[in-house]
């Protein structure tokens, strides 16, 4: 009888536990309202594209869609609808880059108005972000071209077992550009894995406009790398696996800890936006924090998001050289933003929201799942064990709950994992991890010892190299702490060498801490000496006087190791210094420019910041770079585990002590069938 009621109970709680985790899946309520920083909507997706069809008729007209996204309102204006949401009225605005009859106009649009406010022509260098169509339509073009199909033949391989993609080819001192792509194709007989599977030799240029091939060359032939052990589908691949998991079920009987109402989130003394744009990605805005002494919110970030993400390949040969991406400026992170697994990507207590993103031929689609939110539970917020105190021993630890909120963006071969991590201490821990496929080039090189000049990579397998590359995410952090008007300061640690015999010591350091007044002051290059980083706000301070802020705590730092007069870094040049300051402009939102495909450097936060503007006591943004260098090695091949860094922005004299020292850690919750 006993074993028949434990055995109910654990059905029961299993039901229970099931019909939970469904629950979860399900995308939150629709918005009954709009925030004026919420995402596009489908019907506002619409709108737009009968508003500029209805003055370029596609009858006569040849009209492509690259970017339709929000206008970024007035700053003080969302400030003050946040205070009264129901007395303040801003018009929604969408601003579209759209390729019309070979040039490309800038719209405004005014929704409510359902009118164009302005229509303009760029005339300067670079394009706007690729559409996901014209790319299909090029990766096509090669299986239908008689001289790429004849090289096939001479490898040997099949065709209807060709696969292509499509790749950005920057620029390199030419005089004039049009839109381009290369064209590479691979192997996907017997695996899915294509990008370890490259077809070596063949350039392949196709004209954007003209959609057709250009330029084609065959060179020498090298070996295609074999399909063996490189399947990662788990429905083809055989045992043995390991090593074995053990199942993992996750219950909260309260509930989730956090609301989602539309596209706002308020969590423990939290509260923040989520937005979405389809070059950026998602976007953390209007992050407040309540201060339990002050009893009241305190504002910490208006807006924070991936500017640009610039990825150079390091292999300077013909096959390579063009290799080097601005995932965000050209692709377009949004646009490539994927829909997420649940239980996979996200825990079964996640909740899910969907979003819409646009075609060429400007019909929204959903994108579902594109952003969990959840609660990550098991870490240690605080603890102390004090054995100092005679017959006393005391034993004192709080669990930490954070909140997640992740999104994944696939372009091409590589997964970036992007989470913005909330504390309850104050702390907001921004981090990505890389999974996916190395960029291969084939060889017929088949073991190291054959190796007899730079191969620009490892040989991770036979005839198959991983080449070097970096990968540097720009983050725009827009900071408002205690308001709109901030200062950046740089902390340095310097030695002091004690000479006159007052101590018994022959040095100590001790700190000096310098303001920026202009741009070029905030230029920092990490690691270069000790220093701490922060934004405060010089009009308020604590009560024993220090400036209330917030540290940029960085990860292990990465700088360029690209000549600065190499094209590929003019472009990248925002990568230069690990972090930057400039005064809030919001027509600087992209660190590479505008324009970025085929852009020439002319329009990045490099070149804004020669004006060495002012930035003391202003509404200022901080720059952020966080990289990687990538040596590839063979735990990497076929497809990588997680390659993670992360920083973090943390409360500095912005309380007035811990503000978590009274927070308790959650509940107990009984388990049926365990004991105590």
């Amino acid at each position: 009888m006993a074993s028949t009621t434990t055995t109910t109970l654990k059905l029961a709680l299993f039901t229970v536990l099931t019909l939970l985790s469904l629950h979860a899946v399900v995308s939150v309520t629709p918005l009954h309202f709009q925030h004026p920083l919420d995402p596009l909507t489908k019907q506002e997706i619409l709108a737009v594209q009968t508003i500029v069809r209805n003055k370029y008729p596609i009858s006569n007209n040849k009209l492509a869609f690259h970017y339709i996204g929000l206008d970024d309102p007035e700053k003080d204006l969302v400030l003050r609808y946040e205070t009264h949401p129901t007395l303040v009225s801003i018009p929604r605005k969408i601003f579209v880059v759209a390729f019309i009859n070979s040039q490309t106009h800038e719209i405004l649009i005014n929704l409510k108005l359902r009118s164009i406010v302005s229509d303009n022509v760029h005339n300067g260098y670079g394009f706007p972000v690729l559409s996901i169509d014209e790319q299909a339509v090029a990766n096509e073009l090669p299986l239908k071209y008689p001289p790429f199909i004849a090289s096939v033949n001479k490898r040997g391989l099949n065709l209807s077992e060709v696969v292509c993609s499509s790749f950005t080819m920057g620029w390199f001192g030419e005089e004039k550009s049009i839109r381009t792509l290369r064209v590479d194709c691979f192997m996907k007989e017997s695996t899915v894995n294509i990008y370890v599977r490259p077809i070596t030799g063949i350039t392949i240029v196709v004209d954007l406009d003209l959609m057709k091939i250009v330029e084609y060359h065959d060179r020498d032939i090298e070996a295609v790398p074999t399909a063996e052990n490189t399947e990662y589908q788990v429905s083809k691949q055989s045992p043995p696996f390991g090593p074995k998991q053990h199942s993992l079920t996750s219950h909260q009987p309260q509930g989730p800890g956090f609301q989602i109402n539309g596209h706002s989130v308020s969590w423990a003394n939290w509260k923040f936006h989520i937005g979405f744009d389809v070059r950026a990605g998602i976007v953390i805005s209007l992050a407040s924090i309540y201060d339990l002494d002050k009893h009241k919110s305190r504002r910490v970030l208006y807006k924070g998001y991936i500017s640009e993400l610039f990825v150079p390949y390091q292999d300077p040969t013909e096959e390579f050289y063009f290799k080097t991406f601005f995932d965000s400026g050209e692709f377009g992170f949004g646009l490539s933003t994927v829909s997420l697994i649940p239980n996979r990507d996200c825990p079964p207590h996640a909740q899910f929201i969907d979003t819409h993103v646009h075609s060429a031929d400007g019909t929204p689609s959903l994108l579902k799942n594109a952003i969990c939110v959840f609660e990550q539970y098991g870490n240690i917020m605080w603890r102390h064990t004090e054995s100092g105190i005679p017959n006393e021993s005391i034993e004192e630890s709080r669990t930490e709950v954070n909140l997640i909120v992740r999104t994944i963006v696939a372009v091409g071969n590589y997964d970036n994992v992007i989470d913005w991590e909330f504390k309850a201490s104050g702390s907001i821990k921004p981090a990505i991890a890389l999974s996916g496929i190395l960029e291969i080039k084939g060889t017929n090189i088949k073991h190291k010892d054959e190796i007899k000049e730079d191969i620009h990579g490892k040989l991770v397998s036979a005839n198959s190299i991983g080449i070097y590359h970096d990968h540097f995410y720009m983050f725009y952090l827009d900071f408002d702490i205690d308001g709109t008007h901030n200062s950046f300061e740089k902390t340095s640690l310097k030695t002091v060498r004690i000479t006159d015999g007052s101590s018994k010591r022959k040095s100590y350091w001790t700190t000096e801490t310098e303001t920026a007044k202009t741009e070029s002051d905030a230029k920092i290059t990490i690691g270069v000496a000790p220093a701490e980083l922060a934004i405060v706000n010089p009009n308020i301070k604590t009560a024993v006087g220090n400036q209330v802020g917030y540290r940029l705590i960085p990860a292990i730092p990465a700088h360029p190791l690209l000549t600065e007069d190499d094209y590929p870094q003019i472009r990248g040049a925002f990568t230069n210094y690990n972090v930057w300051v400039t005064p809030y402009n919001r027509t600087e939102k992209w660190a590479g420019g505008l324009y970025v495909d085929h852009s020439r450097g002319d329009d990045t936060l490099a070149v804004w910041t020669k004006q060495d503007r002012e930035i003391m006591n202003k509404d200022i943004v901080m720059w952020h770079v966080v990289g990687i260098h990538h040596v590839p090695a063979q735990e990497d091949f076929p497809i990588m585990p997680l390659l993670s860094t992360s920083f973090e922005l943390r409360p500095t004299n912005f309380f007035e002590r811990n503000p978590v020292l009274k927070t308790l850690s959650p509940r107990d919750v009984p388990w049926p069938g365990c004991s105590n």
